[in-house]
């Protein structure tokens, strides 16, 4: 069995510049991810993508064992992430010269992750028979109780009409927030360009103080206040 994790960390951010190789706590924050990813024992090569210079230099220090330089067209704002995923998975693989039967991608925004974690999706994955897997938190806000949005006619209703009436939110179906941290494929099911979301995608359900995403200053001062706390 052979595994490859990918990491894609673009040089640009609009919310937070630099953000990839900013320190957090006196570390890079793609620097987390990286050890993350080692420290798991499971993947044959750890790849960083990236199209800035800057980024692949600080993965290199942190122990990447493959660089992969994306393309300006795959590290634009409004690029999807998956196409990037595949790109890289194709580089490592001609360079390297072998087929890897799991592919995993590590978000560099969601350091708060255990190895543990990635161990335990992992495993999940290959034991399902599922062509993926991704992670996900229960949902602070539910679509059939307290989540609501504006209607044709100009009123407001709850975001999923639900069978039966809701009257409290531990009555609504479960939902999860998706967190951004850990996605997982088979080779075939991540190369035959299919959608995220498929009838057999896995969930791996992680606690939410180990799914906050960092997309703002006010998410990394939270992060970092958390890191603080351990």
């Amino acid at each position: 069995m052979r595994r490859l994790c990918t990491i894609c960390a673009r040089g640009g951010s609009k919310g937070i510049p630099h953000k990839n190789i900013r320190l957090l706590q006196g570390t890079p924050l793609i620097a987390y991810t990286i050890r993350q990813a080692l420290a798991s024992a499971l993947f044959d090569e750890v790849a960083v993508s990236s199209d800035a210079d800057s980024v692949l230099s600080v993965a290199a220090a942190y122990g990447a064992s493959l660089l992969v330089r994306r393309t300006p067209a795959l590290a634009s704002d409004r690029a999807p992430k998956l196409p990037a995923i595949r790109h890289a998975v194709l580089a490592v693989e001609q360079r390297r010269g072998v087929h890897y039967d799991t592919i995993v991608d590590l978000d560099v925004t969601s350091p708060l992750r255990l190895t543990s974690d990635i161990q335990h999706a992992v495993r999940q994955l290959e034991s399902s028979g599922a062509g993926n897997l991704i992670t996900g938190t229960p949902s602070r806000r539910s679509p059939y109780f307290n989540m609501v949005e504006r209607t044709p006619e100009g009123g407001m209703n709850v975001v999923k009409l639900p069978p039966l009436a809701v009257h409290r939110r531990q009555d609504a179906p479960i939902t999860y927030d998706m967190n951004a941290s850990i996605y997982g494929w088979r080779r075939e099911t991540l190369l035959a360009g299919g959608p995220l979301f498929r009838d057999d995608t896995q969930l791996y359900v992680m606690p939410p103080e180990r799914s906050w995403d960092i997309d703002s200053e006010e998410d990394w001062e939270y992060v970092a206040y958390l890191m603080g706390r351990r």
